[in-house]
């Protein structure tokens, strides 16, 4: 008898995969010796018996046995344990000795990323929270259709390999939406389809930073941008925002000779104000001399509540020295995972062979539902009435704000974009008031976070675009009683 005949098996827990329990204790007892080279293992049957599961379960954890070199089958006899284990024994993992020396420093920026404040997704959405979008019932029964149709019209494009750059009709899509809305100077093949403002922000990083270039970030900016190009080894100069946007000045003095600039000239992130059109043509004059590149984020440009729709600085640029970067994740919804770079010709190759690279393709069948969906004429139609509604949300914030904090708060009533600032006049900590909103299970977002070297002011971002106007007066309500009369104070 087979001293695998005795060993003892223990059967599966309830819920515990059956195969991979079954494999796991076979190849323990072969790595501690329990069962020896040459040595027969229980007939499928009967091993399946005494453990109570499926025989297919057992047959599948011999085969994966079989096939890892730990045993063989000899045909008319059975399985049995592999006469030479010498290859297969020596690929398990050690078990470090008691007082061992410490496991060596991870490389590179592992340190650095593992303690970088990685946003859960939470299982609802918080009042307040930055970013989020309402989909109306007509723009989700347009998405449901186009997506129907696109199913319906699956082809060889869908199941294969295509243009890293994306369909060529929802190129020329948004191509001539970027022109009617945003005066972008662009053609169809400049236009390369992202996942988003952020990937382009690194496509563009990895192709035009290399370690040691000074590169201007606006003071305060989007945190992900400072990360993602501290990875690429850039010598980052945060350059201080005030009324008219970024001051060029400042950033000449600090590093005339950076090869980049990052901005978002619209709608400035977080602070709201605009670029001014005499600091814009200092912008694209330095570029020029300098021979730099500006990659100009066009966040939210699709919600302007009053006046006509900012131009682009690229539209100003003609396309030269400027990386126009834009998302439509924010114009329907985040899950979508889709955005978009308008390249410089010079660079268009360049940046297509580096989103080759990076992530091949976008998803073809997303794309083929947004073509359906904006030539459809429901994404224009669904932008004016977002407009609209969230007008009238940021609006319905800004009162129910000055109604219950009156002189406590500074509210900044923002012309354009997603969330609004509300700055506090009595000097408290933000993120004292963030911690504390974040506890009674509201989303705000500190603004001294988002400073580099500028002294902030204390106050914190409230999303308002999320959230329909009959929110606004309970979610605030709750903010008041999470900071108490007169609220958290450092």
């Amino acid at each position: 008898m087979s001293w695998a005949e005795i060993y003892p098996w223990e059967a599966p827990a309830p819920g515990e995969p059956r195969i991979h329990r079954v494999y796991e204790q076979l190849r323990e007892a072969i790595h501690s010796g329990a069962l020896k080279p040459g040595g027969r293992l229980p007939s499928s049957r009967d091993l399946a018996h005494r453990l109570g599961v499926a025989r297919a379960s057992v047959v599948a954890a011999y085969e994966r046995l079989v096939g890892e070199g730990y045993a063989e089958g000899r045909a008319g006899s059975g399985t049995y344990v592999s006469d030479d284990l010498s290859g297969v024994l020596e690929l398990r993992p050690a078990q470090p000795a008691p007082g061992a020396a410490a496991p060596p420093p991870l490389p590179g920026r592992v340190a650095e990323l593992e303690v970088f404040d990685l946003p859960a997704a939470p299982p609802e959405a918080r009042p307040f929270s930055n970013g989020r979008t309402l989909m109306d019932e007509r723009a989700l029964d347009a998405w449901s259709r186009a997506s129907r149709r696109a199913l319906r019209t699956l082809g060889p494009v869908h199941f294969g390999y295509s243009d890293a750059r994306g369909d060529p009709r929802l190129r020329a899509a948004i191509a001539d939406s970027l022109r009617a809305a945003r005066g972008v100077v662009c053609e169809p093949d400049q236009v390369i389809v992202t996942a988003g403002a952020q990937h382009a922000v690194d496509l563009a990083a990895r192709l035009l930073v290399r370690p040691g270039d000074p590169v201007w970030l606006e003071d305060p900016c989007y945190d992900p941008t400072w990360h993602a190009l501290a990875q690429f080894g850039a010598q980052l100069h945060p350059i201080p925002v005030d009324a008219s946007g970024i001051d060029v000045a400042a950033g000449l003095a600090a590093a005339p000779g950076a090869k980049m600039a990052f901005v978002t000239p619209s709608h400035q992130f977080p602070l709201g104000v605009t670029l001014s059109m005499a600091r814009r043509l200092e912008l694209l004059a330095w570029a020029r001399q300098a021979g730099a590149f500006v990659v100009e984020d066009d966040y939210a440009s699709e919600f302007r509540y009053s006046g006509p729709p900012l131009p682009s600085l690229q539209g100003l640029d003609g396309g030269e020295r400027v990386i126009y970067v834009g998302t439509l994740n924010k114009a329907l919804f985040p899950g979508l995972r889709m955005g978009y770079m308008v390249a410089p010709r010079p660079l268009l190759k360049a940046l297509s062979v580096e989103r080759h690279l990076t992530d091949r393709q976008p998803s073809s069948l997303m794309q083929a539902v947004l073509l359906d969906f904006m030539e459809s004429g429901e994404f224009a139609a669904h932008i004016r009435r977002r407009r609209v509604a969230y007008g009238r949300q940021r609006d319905a914030l800004a009162q129910a704000l000055a109604r219950r904090f009156g002189h406590e708060l500074e509210v900044t009533c923002p012309d354009q974009g997603m969330q609004l600032i509300a700055y506090f006049r009595d000097g408290r900590s933000d993120l004292d008031a963030e911690a504390a909103a974040a506890h009674a299970g509201l989303s705000t977002r500190a603004i001294s976070r988002l400073y580099r070297k500028a002294p902030p002011r204390p106050g914190v971002l409230l999303g308002f675009s999320g959230f329909p106007v009959s929110a606004m007066k309970d979610g605030v309500e709750r903010l008041a009683r999470a900071w108490g009369s007169g609220g958290a104070r450092g």
